[in-house]
């Protein structure tokens, strides 16, 4: 899987009860839920990490995004794109011993309406959710969590969800 590195994305969205036609060349494919994909487990930092050490354990995993959990009790607060912090490293904007909350992205919790992504999330509204159907703003990745969101389960990204539908008999 391309993103072992970390979302139930828990992203903005808007309720929609409409189906949607097929998504893409792959739609015909999916046939199943989230769990088909046989995500890894989400690997998580914590705030006063530093970036090395977050930096060594993506690259341990291969992930691309980590998720930033609370260190006190777990609460999901946002996640680190390690992309997104090669930029930052390579133009001095943080360095590797900074702290995780200098670089991570933070998710607001105020006024935004988040759609919670679980393992028995159809294949199909998970790609709607990478494109950005229910919103307009596409997302790179989904944080998987339990029903209630307490847990964070996994990461998937687009390139996750892709290259399951290739594998995947016509």
């Amino acid at each position: 899987m391309a993103t072992q590195n970390s979302s139930s994305t828990v992203s903005p969205t808007a309720p929609t009860n409409t189906p949607q036609a097929p998504l893409s060349r792959y739609a015909s494919r999916y046939r199943g839920v989230f769990e088909d994909l046989d995500p890894p487990s989400a690997l998580s930092c914590n705030p006063t990490d530093t970036i090395s050490h977050a930096l060594l354990s993506a690259f341990e995993r291969d992930y691309t995004h980590l998720t930033v959990v609370s260190g006190t009790n777990r609460a999901l607060l946002g996640y680190l794109s390690i992309p997104h912090l090669r930029i930052l490293l390579e133009t001095g904007k943080v360095r590797e011993s900074d702290e995780v909350a200098k670089a991570m992205v933070k998710f607001r919790r105020r006024g935004r309406v988040y759609r919670v992504i679980t393992m028995d999330t159809s294949l199909e509204e998970l790609e709607a959710f990478f494109n950005g159907e229910e919103t307009g703003v596409k997302q790179e990745f989904a944080v998987v969590t339990d029903d209630k969101r307490r847990f964070v389960l996994g990461v998937a990204t687009r390139t996750d969800l892709e290259e399951f539908a290739r594998r995947r008999p016509a």
